[in-house]
C-alpha cells in the first residue's frame, strides 16, 4: 500500500515492479520508467517434465505497457535498459499458456466432452503444443488411473473431470471421502488451491518460518501443517480471536477465509457426484494424520523423490531430475534429517536449481500401498515402480503380502466409485484395518531397500554359470549396491575390470575406500555383479536380520575410514 502514498517533500519515491505493473496497477505520481526488458515467466519443460520459472525477454506488447506506465496523469518518460535491435528482435505477444503450462487437466476435459483423440485435438490449435507435451500429460493421467491403456476416461477419470481442480488434488478429495478422512483433504486441497496462506515479510522471515515449523510439530510435511494452522485459526475465530490468531502466526486472514469458501464448494460437489451423504459419516478418520498422509501420497504420486541424510546434508533425487532443492519456504527445508525416505510433492518449479514445493514424507508402506503400479523384480522379494527407479527388496512371503494388499485395495477403490453408495467399512473392515496398521506402524527409515534377498559370491565352475545367473544369484547385486550405500549417505561405487589369461575377468569394486575383488567369469558383466555380490556379503553380514543391516553396514564403513586414514591397506 506504501506505493500509492505521496513523499515527503525533498523525497524521491522508488518503487520495485514485477511485470504485474504492465496492466493491473496505476501510480498517479509516477515520472519515469525504467524497464530492463526481462521478466520471469513460466514455461514448461516437456524433456524433463518440469515447470520452470526462468528470467526471459518480454513482448513488444508488454514493452508497451511498462512504457505506459509513465504519463499517466503528467508527462512523463521511459528507459528501456536494451538497443533497439534487440526490442526489433521480441516477440509480438507472449506465448500463449497452451505452449508454456503442462496439459493434465485439459486433455482431461477433451476426453470429458469427448472431442476425440487427445493429440488429434491438439494438433488442430492454432500454435499446438509440443508432442512432447502432449504424451507427457496421457502418460500421466495413465498412471494415476484416470485412463486406460486406449486413452478412454476410467471411473475415476469421469469423477476427475467433474472437479473443477487439478487432477492430483482431485484425487486427494475423492480419496479422502472413500476413507471418511474428508475434512482434511478439503483443507489441503483448497490450500494448494489458492496462495499460500503463510506470510513471509522480508524483515520477520525466521520468525515467520519458526510460527509454521510449530504447526508441523516435526512430522516432516507442509501439508499437515496446512491443515493444523487452518483448524487453528478456525477455533480461534469461533472464540472472535481469528484476527490475533493470524498476526500472531503469520497468517493471512484472507486466504484462510478463501480455502474456507472452496471447502464448501467441493462438499458441494463432492455431493453432487454421489461421493459424500453426510459430512459426519465422511470424517471418522479425520483425526489419523497417518491415513492423512497416505491419501496426500496417493493424490500427489508420481511427484516424489528419494531421501538420503548425509553427515552434514541431504541429498534428494527425483526420476526426471536428479539433485533438487526443497523451497525455502518449506518445513522440511529447515531440517536438519529427514526420517522418512521418500518426500512426496505438490509443485516442482526450475529456477536456477529444480525446486519443491509443499512435501510431506512419507514410509515405505505408504508408496507401495498408495502409490502408483507394482512390478516383480529380478529376485523373489525385489518390487519395483516407475519403471525400477523405486526399488523395495524384502522376505518374498512379505512382499507376496503387499502385493495382495495392493491389490485388493485397488479393486475396494474400483467398487467404490462405480457403487458411490457402498459402505467399505461394513463390507472389508478387516482390509482397511490392516492398511491402516501398517501406513501408521512403518515408521522405518527405507526398512525395505535393505532387505535380506542379498545374492552372494558364486565360485562355481565355468559349466554352472549361465544357470546360476538363470536363477538370480547375481542379478541383483550390482542394483541393491547401489542403492544400499546411497540411502547410507555414500558415494556410489566404481568398478575395474581386467582380463585374465584364460579369456576371463576379473573386477573390483572399489567404494569408501575399500576394494573387493570377485571371481573369474566369462564376461565383464559378471564379474562386475560378483565383486559387487562379495562387497554386499561382507557389508550386511552373514547373520544381521533386515532391521540390522543398516547399522551394521554403517559400523564398518565408519570403521574403514580409520583403516583408511591410518593406513594405505586395501580389503580384498
Amino acid at each position: 500500500k506504501l506505493i500509492f502514498d505521496k513523499p515527503e517533500d525533498g523525497v524521491r519515491k522508488i518503487v520495485l515492479a514485477t511485470n504485474m505493473a504492465e496492466t493491473s496497477i496505476t501510480i498517479n505520481d509516477v515520472v519515469f520508467v525504467v524497464d530492463c526488458g526481462k521478466a520471469k515467466e513460466t514455461s514448461y519443460d516437456a524433456l524433463n517434465n518440469t515447470p520452470c520459472l526462468l528470467p526471459s525477454w518480454i513482448s513488444k506488447a508488454s514493452a508497451r505497457q511498462r512504457k505506459g506506465r509513465a504519463g499517466r496523469v503528467q508527462s512523463g518518460e521511459c528507459y528501456h535498459l536494451y538497443p533497439r535491435c534487440v526490442h526489433d528482435a521480441f516477440a509480438d505477444y507472449q506465448l500463449p499458456e497452451l505452449l508454456r503450462t503442462p496439459l493434465q487437466s485439459l486433455c482431461l476435459q477433451i476426453k470429458s466432452l469427448q472431442l476425440g483423440s487427445i493429440s488429434d485435438f491438439l494438433s488442430k490449435a492454432l500454435q499446438p503444443p509440443e508432442p512432447l507435451s502432449v504424451q507427457n500429460a496421457i502418460e500421466y493421467l495413465k498412471m494415476i488411473g484416470a485412463l486406460d491403456e486406449s486413452e478412454n476416461l476410467t471411473v475415476l477419470g469421469r469423477n476427475l473431470s467433474t472437479l473443477p481442480v487439478e487432477p492430483k488434488l482431485g484425487k486427494m478429495l475423492i480419496y479422502g471421502a472413500m476413507f471418511n478422512c474428508l475434512d482434511p483433504m478439503l483443507t489441503i486441497v483448497a490450500g494448494l488451491s489458492v496462495r499460500d496462506p503463510f506470510l513471509m515479510p522480508f524483515d520477520k522471515k525466521d520468525l515467520a518460518e519458526s510460527a509454521k515449523a510449530q504447526f508441523s510439530g516435526r512430522e516432516f510435511s507442509d501439508h499437515v501443517a496446512l491443515y493444523r494452522a487452518f483448524e487453528g485459526w478456525r477455533e480461534a475465530e469461533r472464540k472472535q480471536s481469528g484476527y490475533e490468531y493470524c498476526w500472531r502466526n503469520f497468517l493471512s486472514t484472507q486466504t484462510l477465509r478463501a480455502i474456507d469458501s472452496l471447502k464448501k464448494q467441493f462438499l458441494y460437489l463432492l455431493k453432487d457426484i454421489g461421493l459424500v451423504e453426510t459430512v459426519d459419516n465422511c470424517n471418522k478418520w479425520s483425526h489419523d494424520e497417518h491415513l492423512i498422509r497416505a491419501l496426500i501420497c496417493a493424490g500427489l504420486f508420481p511427484g516424489i523423490c528419494s531421501v538420503v541424510n548425509k553427515e552434514r546434508s541431504i541429498s534428494l533425487k527425483t526420476m526426471e531430475d536428479g539433485p533438487v532443492l526443497l523451497h525455502s519456504n518449506s518445513v522440511n527445508a529447515q531440517e536438519a534429517k529427514i526420517r522418512f525416505p521418500w518426500l512426496v510433492f505438490n509443485e516442482k518449479v526450475k529456477v536456477n536449481s529444480v525446486f519443491l514445493r509443499d512435501s510431506t514424507g512419507v514410509s515405505d508402506s505408504v508408496v507401495l500401498l498408495f502409490g502408483g503400479h507394482i512390478s516383480r523384480g529380478g529376485i523373489d522379494g525385489h518390487m519395483k515402480m516407475l519403471g525400477g527407479y523405486l526399488e523395495f527388496f524384502m522376505k518374498p512371503e512379505l512382499a507376496a503380502t503387499y502385493l495382495s494388499l495392493k491389490s485388493e485395495l485397488d479393486e475396494l477403490l474400483q467398487k467404490k466409485l462405480l457403487n458411490p453408495k457402498m459402505n467399505i467399512e461394513e463390507c472389508h473392515d478387516e482390509l482397511l484395518t490392516a492398511v491402516r496398521l501398517l501406513v501408521s506402524e512403518d515408521q522405518c527409515e527405507g526398512r525395505f531397500v535393505y532387505g535380506r534377498q542379498i545374492p552372494t559370491p558364486s565360485r562355481k565352475p565355468e559349466k554352472d554359470i549361465q544357470s546360476g545367473i538363470r536363477k538370480g544369484s547375481n542379478d541383483n547385486a550390482k542394483s541393491l549396491l547401489q542403492t544400499l550405500l546411497g540411502r547410507a549417505g555414500h558415494e556410489p561405487p566404481s568398478y575395474k575390470t581386467k582380463p585374465l589369461k584364460n579369456n576371463k575377468f576379473r573386477s573390483t569394486v572399489t567404494f569408501n575406500g575399500l576394494d573387493f575383488a570377485g571371481g573369474p567369469w566369462g564376461s565383464k558383466k559378471d564379474a562386475e555383479k560378483d565383486a559387487a555380490a562379495e562387497a554386499l556379503r561382507w557389508l550386511t553380514g552373514d547373520n544381521q536380520s533386515s532391521e540390522e543391516t543398516v547399522d551394521y553396514m554403517s559400523t564398518l564403513l565408519k570403521k574403514s575410514k580409520k583403516k583408511q586414514s591410518n593406513s594405505p591397506a586395501r580389503w580384498r
